[in-house]
């Protein structure tokens, strides 16, 4: 971890909006004698104030220097604790790109990737030329890393030898006593966490996020914040806006969380997302079935295939070409991403099972999680385990996660009791974190006065399920919805639609009318794109190759 000592000890512990306690280390037992050590402050912990002696944290200074491309990079030192706003710092990495005709300028517009656990860099560097125009034009585009993620003090918790023995050795379909074992590697990846970045875990939830994204706002000279946030973005934007409402200009939050489930609920904000993700798996194999000619996985039972093939997999693993294989969980693992994409690649994803059955090792879902993607995990249970209060209650746990796995047949059984990965996993890991959580916000979400926020969600999405936007934009204050009726996770630049619509409010401020929805949604028989390089798919472009760019959508 990059930080810098600028004070002595801390001046005062702050309050939050909830009551803050401290639990002693407890022990719980589970079935087959399977523990789990809880440590640390209670669910209801909330994040802590900055300190009470009405000192200020310092707004970095941006030394801007080239980094290719007309892009600019800088560092900027924020507090590591914002109890201690004169104390150690942690370097954030942030990027921009000036429009061209800086008279006309608007302001900053700040992008915020998905995640959490994507680079806010990358995402800028990798998504600028796709924005419209005018975007590009009204605003110069900023972007960071958020604490704890890439340039920004990575956390690693699992090596990458360790992360990729524990998804070598996962089922994509587990057995009936998979679950005390899951809950036993949890606890190995929580206390590698405490071992190997203990000192950083408190410090890396979203109300300190938001905490810094103001201290950026004011280094970069602006009044009021405009921002696009998709997916866990959504939720840094959300926590933003409920405790800077008056400094909100513009929000467009894509692919939104339901906050209060999220931060306060979990378990109520898990069950939609699986239900979710095997929807849109559901719904591509109903798909698959009713267009066999242009899905040609299946056989005519594309459901049945899909098991089998898992089981398959399972029982006699591919061999990879750099050593390692793919098994059945590989196969879930690279649809779980895939799948974002939308019916626009679902032929490719039918083309790539086939390929999968034939053990043909082009096939993107054939492709085992690589370290680029630990870069991206690690951070990703990290920052949810500080955001997320789950329940101390080990029945509790054990009843939800068993009832997840049955609930989604498809791919939930093999996310439920995998190793900690991404959302579906967070539960046995979360349950029994023993890291503070003093950055954590845990609401009110209301942002009462605000400026008015854009929300906008998929009938499909499988990642953030379409009710957790209706909730968000009725918690807000000034919430306005817009609705894709679609597949697949967020929709600027996947609906000419949805795209105008947040463009012409980022620009303008052009709320659309409330029950506005869009439905341009590019469909299956139209969906091969028009230039791949030799031997990909649609699929393997976008999210099989490289593991650490968050996508904007680009319109076909």
């Amino acid at each position: 971890m990059t930080t810098r000592d600028h004070g002595s000890g801390r001046s005062g512990s702050g309050t939050g909006s909830r009551a803050r306690r401290r639990l002693p280390r407890l022990k719980i037992a589970l079935a087959a004698a399977v523990s789990f050590a809880v440590a640390g402050t209670a669910a209801q912990v909330t994040a802590a104030q900055p300190d009470e002696t009405g000192k200020q944290p310092a707004v970095p200074a941006l030394a801007w220097s080239d980094c290719q491309d007309g892009f600019e990079c800088a560092n900027a030192d924020v507090p590591l604790d914002y109890r201690d706003p004169q104390g150690k710092t942690i370097t954030l990495a942030v990027i921009r790109k000036k429009t061209p005709d800086q008279a006309r300028k608007k302001g900053t517009l700040f992008l915020q990737p998905g995640g959490p656990g994507n680079s806010g860099v990358d995402f800028v560097r990798g998504n600028y030329a796709e924005l419209p125009a005018s975007l590009r034009d009204s605003f110069d585009v900023f972007g960071y890393d958020i604490r704890g993620v890439g340039r920004s003090s990575q956390v690693q918790c699992w090596d990458d030898p360790t992360y990729t023995r524990a998804i070598t050795a996962a089922k994509g379909v587990p057995g009936p006593d998979a679950y005390e074992p899951a809950v036993r590697q949890a606890a190995e990846f929580d206390q590698a966490c405490q071992d190997n970045a203990g000192d950083l875990l408190p410090y890396v939830g979203t109300e300190y996020v938001a905490r810094d994204i103001d201290l950026l706002r004011q280094a970069l000279g602006e009044n009021q914040l405009t921002y696009y946030g998709r997916s866990f973005g959504s939720y840094i934007g959300t926590v933003y806006a409920a405790m800077f409402p008056d400094r909100v200009r513009a929000l467009a939050l894509d692919g939104a969380y339901d906050p209060e489930h999220y931060a306060n609920q979990p378990y109520a904000y898990d069950r939609p997302q699986y239900l979710a993700l095997d929807g849109a798996m559901s719904r591509f194999l109903d798909w698959c079935e009713a267009d066999q000619a242009t899905c040609g996985f299946g056989d005519g039972d594309p459901r049945a295939a899909f098991e089998k093939l898992k089981a398959d997999l399972d029982t006699s693993p591919v061999p990879t070409a750099n050593g390692g294989q793919a098994n059945g969980y590989t196969l879930v693992y690279r649809i779980l991403f895939n799948i974002n994409e939308g019916k626009v690649i679902w032929p490719s994803l039918g083309e790539a099972l086939r390929k999968a059955q034939q053990r043909d090792t082009t096939s993107f879902l054939l492709r085992p999680p690589s370290a680029a993607s630990y870069d991206f995990l690690n951070p990703n249970v990290v920052v949810e385990c500080t955001d997320k209060a789950y329940p101390r209650d080990a029945a509790l746990l054990k009843r939800q996660v068993t009832a997840n796995a049955k609930l989604a047949p498809l791919l939930g059984p093999a996310l439920a009791y995998g190793p900690p990965l991404y959302d579906h996993q967070h539960a046995t890991a979360c349950a029994q974190w023993q890291g503070e959580r003093i950055s954590r916000y845990d609401g009110s979400f209301r942002a009462k006065g605000s400026a008015p926020i854009l929300v906008i969600g998929n009938t499909g999405d499988p990642d953030t399920p379409y009710q957790d936007a209706v909730a968000l934009s009725r918690e807000l204050d000034n919430g306005r919805l817009l609705t894709f009726k679609a597949e697949g996770h967020t929709a600027f630049g996947r609906s000419a639609c949805a795209t105008d619509a947040v463009t012409s409010y980022l620009v303008d401020l052009k709320v659309p009318a409330r029950g506005t929805t869009c439905a341009d949604e590019t469909q299956p028989p139209s969906s091969t794109p028009k230039v791949t390089p030799p031997g990909t798919t649609l699929g393997e472009l976008r999210n099989g190759v490289n593991e650490r760019l968050d996508r904007l959508g680009v319109l076909r």
